[in-house]
């Protein structure tokens, strides 16, 4: 019933050319400006900076999001570097989020994403991510550990929310 009714609306409101529109982003709904006018927004300042992240910090929050709730030392395990910090700056800009306590010994903590991290890479829910066959090529797995030059990734939102 909702999901027909923002269609309706959507339809409305591209009939009208109006500058949002109502969209499904982390389990809800939200009005967002299209893509064509955030250019427009950052002139005006209304539109926060870009979160940068970096290769290393992709590679993190792509083993956090796909193994969730994930134990740091499984993330260290994967990637096979320490992760500490880069797990400290993927929650301060709240892409990931303690998610409970292993059982194990120590009762360490476990990460998962956040419901930002849906808004920000426009994910509707988990079950949105790619799948990891598609990374797939004649049998081998792409490594993202390649990615040693320090390149950064920008993670920007496609359109900004015009209210919440």
């Amino acid at each position: 019933m909702a999901r027909s009714r923002v269609k309706e609306l959507n339809a409305q409101y591209d009939a009208t050319g109006r500058a949002f529109r109502a969209e499904e982003v982390a389990g809800g709904f939200q009005f967002r400006t299209r893509p064509m006018f955030a250019d427009w927004l950052r002139r005006l300042g209304h539109v926060p900076a870009p979160t940068r992240l970096s290769a290393p910090a992709m590679e993190t929050l792509a083993v956090v999001a796909y193994r969730q709730p994930v134990m740091r030392a499984d993330v260290e395990s994967i990637r096979g570097v320490g992760c500490a910090e880069i797990l400290k700056q993927l929650m301060a800009v709240d892409f990931v989020r303690i998610g409970g306590r292993s059982p194990e010994l120590g009762r360490p903590f476990l990460y998962a994403t956040t419901k930002r991290f849906l808004e920000v890479f426009g994910l509707r829910s988990l079950d949105q991510l790619p799948r990891v066959d598609i990374f797939r090529e004649e049998g081998e797995l792409l490594s993202v550990t390649d990615l040693e030059s320090g390149e950064e990734f920008e993670a920007e939102e496609t359109d900004e929310p015009a209210t919440s």
